[in-house]
């Protein structure tokens, strides 16, 4: 944006992907974040994918993120964890990293595999485990923005409050990546990850004034990209956080590993201070309509 454009919102918040421990991560950092005074909750847009789904929908329904510090697994939900199916992943990544491959047909083709292997047990546990989860199950007033694909077309879906969802629902639509977890029926459609529309979906905060990206998955990705993502939206205002070297230690490499939930909520939560000075002069309120120079 150039010197004179007109925001159409001042602060946004964007959540990305990160399977369970990047739930875990993200949970600790923004609980830790609210002790020191930082309220991302108070983001005029917050945008939710996968595991930034989970948390974007406790965020913005005020929940208490200290009650997940220890648990791998949300009370009221009686079946074990689902086990990751490593083929059937290693299949999806496999159709994403084909060179040159049109991205709605890979969307298309991961679909295909997804609706393959869909299992309405595996769904019921997914919604109820969600539900549990996060806590609450009425949108909240704040603007929030839930990605999922559709399984059959592989068309973007992007959710609010008018959409006539219900929230549970779309958290575990947006955060249902096959092989981890089955597709899940929305309005008579079955729906996967918002991942696969695109990462973290930052281009959907487009003409926020000050724009902040929590990325789970950054030290995976070259730093460059990590950058240009948020960049492309043209706030005036970017701060971009991904896990930092304690907390990459602590992830390791799988990301689905129950065990370790605890110590990496803590790592998230050690993390925050050091965010939290990166965020306070970018984190206040400008009156609406101001414009914004670049």
């Amino acid at each position: 944006m150039t010197q004179g454009t007109r925001y159409t919102q001042d602060r946004a918040l964007v959540l990305g992907p990160g399977g369970v421990l990047g739930t875990a991560w993200m949970a600790g950092l923004i609980g830790g974040l609210l002790r020191t005074g930082v309220d991302l909750g108070e983001a005029d847009l917050t945008v939710g994918t996968s595991a930034g789904a989970i948390v974007g929908a406790m965020l913005t329904t005020g929940q208490d993120f200290g009650r997940l510090a220890t648990r791998a697994r949300p009370s009221g939900t009686a079946a074990a964890p689902r086990a990751v199916d490593g083929a059937l992943t290693g299949s999806v990544f496999a159709v994403l990293g084909e060179p040159g491959l049109d991205p709605g047909e890979a969307r298309r083709r991961v679909g295909r595999i997804a609706l393959d292997h869909a299992d309405p047990d595996a769904e019921h546990a997914l919604v109820a485990g969600r539900g549990a989860l996060i806590g609450a199950d009425a949108w909240p007033q704040q603007r929030l923005l839930l990605t999922a694909v559709d399984a059959g077309t592989g068309e973007p879906a992007v959710w609010d409050r008018t959409s006539g969802v219900p929230l549970v629902r779309a958290v575990a639509a947006s955060s249902a990546f096959p092989g981890a977890e089955p597709p899940v029926a929305v309005q008579g459609r079955r729906y996967m990850d918002g991942a696969l529309r695109s990462g973290s979906n930052v281009d959907l905060a487009a003409g926020s004034r000050t724009l902040v990206v929590i990325e789970p998955l950054a030290h995976r990705f070259p730093r460059e990209r990590f950058e240009r993502e948020p960049a492309v939206v043209g706030a005036q205002n970017v701060v971009a956080i991904g896990p930092d070297p304690d907390a990459v230690r602590v992830l390791g490499s799988d990301w689905d590993d129950r065990a370790k939930w605890t110590p990496v909520y803590r790592a998230g939560l050690a993390q925050a201070g050091a965010a939290a000075e990166r965020l306070r002069p970018v984190w206040q309120t400008v009156p609406a309509g101001a414009s914004g120079d670049i």
